[in-house]
């Protein structure tokens, strides 16, 4: 099963190269997309280094911050294009273990998309700060029953089977930051895209801090009351 692990980045110059060797020490036969929205750390650097020495990464650089839902459409739309069966997307802080991966692999059999939950499993997120954790639940009640989705739809850790998932759908997602990840996870739901899900248990981020600001939360917010809007009005 040809897949592809694809990973948004900004700002994680301390987790890129123990992160790549985790996945490699994994034994996958994966290609790794990485985009790099220009961090000021020097990541975009180190991800071409490593690149370099392996013909399976490949690096996309682009001209700066423009928000981690566009950068999702972006790799989701290169993984049909090189004609990927299956896409793995996930962060680069090791909030998302790599040794998770199998997991999500061995669940897709039956499924058109797997999500990793926060949900699931007691204790799951130990070590976090208390207001990532108030977010999370927040997200997580909103989406249930204001969409009616018993799922963790803020998350990315995910695998998408491409092949079985329609690439037209992902054109009607429009949130360019976090909302991205409800938003789509909502309308594939919507269309009859079959869902499971994974129990997890997240750690803190190893290194660096949380890119969700604010108004991304509020923004999320925003989204999820116009899909439950339109959910309303659908006949």
């Amino acid at each position: 099963m040809r897949f592809l692990i694809f990973i948004p980045t900004y700002n994680e110059a301390g987790n890129v190269r123990p992160l790549v060797n985790q996945i490699r020490a994994l034994g996958l036969d994966a290609d790794l997309l990485f985009i790099d929205d220009n961090s000021p750390d020097g990541t975009g650097r180190i991800l071409d280094e490593l690149a370099a020495s392996d013909p399976r990464i490949r690096v996309v650089h682009r001209e700066g911050k423009l928000g981690i839902g566009t950068a999702h459409q972006v790799g989701i739309a290169r993984a049909y294009q090189d004609g990927y069966r299956t896409l793995i997307t996930m962060d680069c802080d090791f909030t998302h273990p790599p040794e998770d991966i199998p997991r999500l692999i061995e669940a897709s059999g039956g499924w058109d998309l797997v999500v990793a939950s926060r949900h699931l499993a007691p204790g799951s997120l130990d070590g976090w700060q208390w207001h990532r954790i108030f977010l999370t639940k927040s997200a997580y009640f909103a989406s249930r029953y204001l969409l009616g989705m018993p799922l963790d739809a803020t998350g990315a850790f995910r695998l998408y089977r491409l092949d079985r998932i329609p690439q037209p759908l992902f054109a009607e997602v429009i949130s360019p930051s976090y909302s991205f990840f409800v938003e789509s996870l909502y309308v594939l739901w919507s269309h009859g895209v079959r869902i499971g899900q994974i129990p997890v248990r997240l750690p803190a981020r190893a290194q660096g801090h949380s890119k969700m600001r604010p108004q991304d939360a509020w923004q999320s917010l925003k989204t999820v009351l116009r899909l439950a809007w339109g959910r309303l009005l659908r006949p």
